[in-house]
């Protein structure tokens, strides 16, 4: 079966859906998008993902034309038309097509698609045995100057990051604040363990309000775990008793070594077991229905 993306409205092959090289997303990377999962024939927190993405366009000033309830319809119908009860979702707006300025305001109309597929960031040893990874020179871009909460199609402060720890011969990288604390990875939040804690940086380092970030807050808050939203340094995280990366695509993945320092025992530590668990469980009973 060929793969189908909706866009502005229609089902297209991957040949036929084609974005213009007038769009201001191409130009100037001006728009938002959402990754996603769905698990079992269920879309893993698609409301929070969509208030997200309303909130980013609200911040930047992107009218996306169409209520919520729609894109909801936008994205279960995508994966309806691939027929996928498990995949990757990752749902586009862009301010449309414009001119060769700046300016917004001479874009018509957004552009939206969605696209259904798989996904896989770390093969299943680095899940099992878990991440060397390293913090890089590159430092976040502050928040005063581009809101970390915006999920924009601008990734290049991520993507220059990728590349130094991909010339480090290392999986992930982790990025500092300009201050430099411990902010998150190139594509994911980051926790550690400290005394029996859990801590994770707060949103005014700096970092995405990741929805896996929150669901991994709840499932440790549930089962007795405290939590922490606080910053911290590279110092913190050597000394670790564990460190973990979250995000919608890798959900949970474990880091045993960081800039060459042993985390904890150098295995994927016991609380992130009881929380990949926990958050496996809450896949299987959380999400909105692809067949309603």
């Amino acid at each position: 079966m060929e793969k189908l993306i909706y866009l502005n409205g229609e089902f297209l092959t991957a040949a036929e859906a084609k974005v213009s090289v007038f769009d201001h997303g191409v130009l100037y990377g001006d728009g938002i998008f959402e990754g996603i999962r769905a698990y079992h024939g269920r879309v893993f927190k698609l409301t929070e993902h969509l208030t997200r993405l309303y909130e980013s366009a609200k911040t930047i000033m992107l009218n996306i034309g169409i209520p919520m309830k729609e894109m909801e319809e936008i994205v279960t119908g995508t994966l309806r038309e691939n027929n996928l009860s498990d995949a990757y979702i990752r749902l586009v707006v862009t301010r449309g097509i414009g001119d060769l300025g700046l300016d917004p305001n001479n874009c018509s109309n957004p552009t939206i698609f969605c696209i259904a597929d798989q996904i896989k960031l770390y093969s299943t040893e680095l899940y099992e045995n878990g991440l060397d990874v390293k913090t890089v020179a590159i430092r976040r871009t502050n928040p005063d100057s581009l809101s970390p909460r915006v999920k924009s199609l601008n990734y290049m402060n991520n993507i220059l990051a990728k590349i130094e720890a991909e010339q480090a011969r290392v999986t992930e990288a982790i990025m500092l604040t300009q201050e430099g604390y411990v902010v998150e990875g190139t594509a994911d939040n980051i926790f550690i363990v400290r005394k029996n804690v859990l801590l994770t940086p707060p949103l005014s380092a700096g970092c995405l309000e990741g929805v896996t970030r929150n669901a991994v807050i709840s499932v440790a808050q549930q089962l007795g775990i405290e939590v922490r939203e606080e910053l911290f340094n590279r110092h913190d995280v050597y000394n670790a008793q564990e460190c973990f990366l979250t995000g919608t695509a890798a959900e949970l993945i474990p880091v045993i070594k960081v800039d060459g320092r042993v985390v904890g025992q150098g295995l994927p530590g016991e609380i992130f077991k009881t929380l990949l668990k926990g958050f496996r469980e809450l896949t299987l009973v959380d999400g909105t229905p692809i067949n309603q």
